[in-house]
């Protein structure tokens, strides 16, 4: 029971006297709640009682209760009609909260959506939970311990078994003619690997036989220039069969990066050369080397260019050569120089003498890009060596440097030999060339390469650009 008030608690809070009620009158009343609507008459003749007497939910369809709780069968049980739940007109009250009987029913009962009555954890027996654990410790026993004692008396197999023979097929292979394969029969033991000795130095090349009968070899200057006339040097070529024989040089020519060698030993097998000026770009090409001074090597890919201008100076020798390459894909790599660039054909389109690499000199490796005399430059040069021991290229006389102006390029004059040809025909120092003959001149490489196309004695046309005008020039190359 609350605590009566006490008298000052009365005077500050209690009701007037001369107040009847708790609050004052005339005070405003709250609005009554509205009453709604009807229903609409398709509303009342879909849901409504069926009579004015009948309350409740009406009847399933065809008037029979269902066997069980469905959605589409609400009268599951035969009290339906009579369930306060189910009368949407039953008044509603809150009662005296559940009471549970916790020796009969300890707790509200849990049921599943099919109203089975779960089985809660706490319910479960101690002594089945204990049954159960036992259980599982015993099969986890038993089992490790049968794989214990199998493993344990298992028998291993020996390490060693005398006398196996390992299954092997012998499938049906064709090699058609002028597969790479085929062309590197063919070609291989025309070429060689060049080795150079001197004093305790040493390097490795490659060349090509191209002359059996004779014994010269083809290779580049750069690979034999260091033994050229010192004493004590050896030069020596070794054969695809693993022989050998002391070379000499016949003659080498260090502005096309040619050098002959000759070997005195009989039956060597003489390359085919073929024409380079046949030569297109995508062709298939094989390359034949020692590159690394790993003799036989055999690489494959296309030509990717023609006419290259590639300078060749200084690796140790006195080669100071601008040559039109043969461009190809073929890997390419140190000790390559002097070998074959063979084309489907199995004949030497070109002399492998060049690469481009990222490396300090050439150290890189091949990135893709090797380079090759054309034959037919490498066989001229070489019929002169054998024949005098030196070989003649045309000369116009000028030293020069690649220029621009933004829309045209040449080959900037930068000083004329007294006497030359250019000095006769009235070139100066200054003026651009940008044609000799027929071929455009767009750098110094491509002018040496214009030139190196004639021969001494023949008359070209020169065209120059000085002080903004083109003009033409006629003249006569001489012998270098």
């Amino acid at each position: 029971m609350a605590p009566r008030p006490t008298a000052g608690q009365q005077a500050a809070f209690g009701r007037p006297a001369s107040v009847g009620g708790s609050f004052a009158d005339g005070r405003p009343l709250p609005p009554g709640r509205p009453v709604p609507p009807p229903p609409p008459e398709a509303l009342l003749r879909a849901f409504g009682p069926s009579g004015p007497a009948v309350r409740g939910l009406q009847d399933p369809p065809g008037g029979r209760p269902g066997t069980r709780r469905t959605a589409t069968g609400p009268w599951w049980k035969s009290d339906a009609r009579s369930d306060p739940w189910r009368d949407p007109d039953a008044p509603a009250a809150l009662g005296a909260p559940a009471v549970y009987d916790e020796q009969a029913q300890p707790g509200p009962i849990v049921v599943d959506p099919a109203g089975r009555r779960r089985l809660r954890v706490r319910e479960v027996s101690i002594r089945l939970w204990v049954l159960g654990l036992l259980a599982a410790l015993l099969v986890g026993a038993v089992g490790g311990g049968v794989g214990w004692v199998l493993t344990r008396t298992a028998d291993e197999s020996p390490l060693l078994a005398p006398g196996t023979q390992l299954s092997e097929v012998e499938p049906g292979i064709t090699r058609t003619p002028g597969s790479v394969a085929d062309i590197a029969a063919d070609v291989t033991p025309a070429v060689v690997s060049i080795e150079v000795r001197v004093g305790q130095s040493g390097a490795t090349g490659s060349g090509v036989v191209i002359d059996g009968k004779s014994g010269y070899i083809v290779t580049n200057n750069h690979v034999v220039s260091g033994a050229d006339g010192v004493e004590g040097a050896e030069i020596r070529a070794v054969f695809s069969d693993g022989s050998g024989s002391a070379a000499r040089i016949v003659g080498r020519d260090p502005s096309s990066d040619v050098a002959v060698l000759k070997v005195e030993k009989p039956g060597l097998l003489t390359a085919s050369l073929g024409n380079s000026d046949k030569v297109v770009v995508g062709d298939p090409v094989v390359a034949i080397g020692s590159p690394l001074g790993l003799a036989g090597t055999v690489t494959t890919g296309i030509v990717s260019a023609l006419g290259r201008p590639v300078r060749l100076a200084g690796e140790g020798s006195d080669t100071n050569a601008v040559i039109s390459a043969v461009q190809t894909d073929a890997p390419i790599n140190p000790g390559n120089s002097g070998g074959a660039l063979v084309d489907a054909s199995g004949a030497v389109i070109g002399i492998n003498t060049a690469i481009a690499s990222l490396g300090a000199n050439g150290a890189g490796g091949s990135i893709g890009l090797g380079f090759a005399i054309p034959i037919n430059t490498a066989r001229d040069i070489a019929e002169q060596l054998i024949s005098t021991g030196k070989a003649v290229h045309a000369s116009l006389g000028v030293n020069s440097r690649s220029v621009t102006d933004g829309t045209r390029d040449g080959a900037l004059v930068l000083n004329v030999e007294p006497g030359s040809p250019a000095a006769k025909a009235g070139i100066r120092e200054e003026d651009t060339i940008i044609a000799v003959g027929n071929d455009p001149v767009g750098s110094s490489e491509e002018l040496a390469v214009a030139v190196d196309a004639h021969d001494p004695g023949d008359t070209v046309t020169v065209e120059i650009v000085r002080v903004g005008r083109s003009q033409k020039v006629e003249a006569t190359l001489e012998a270098a």
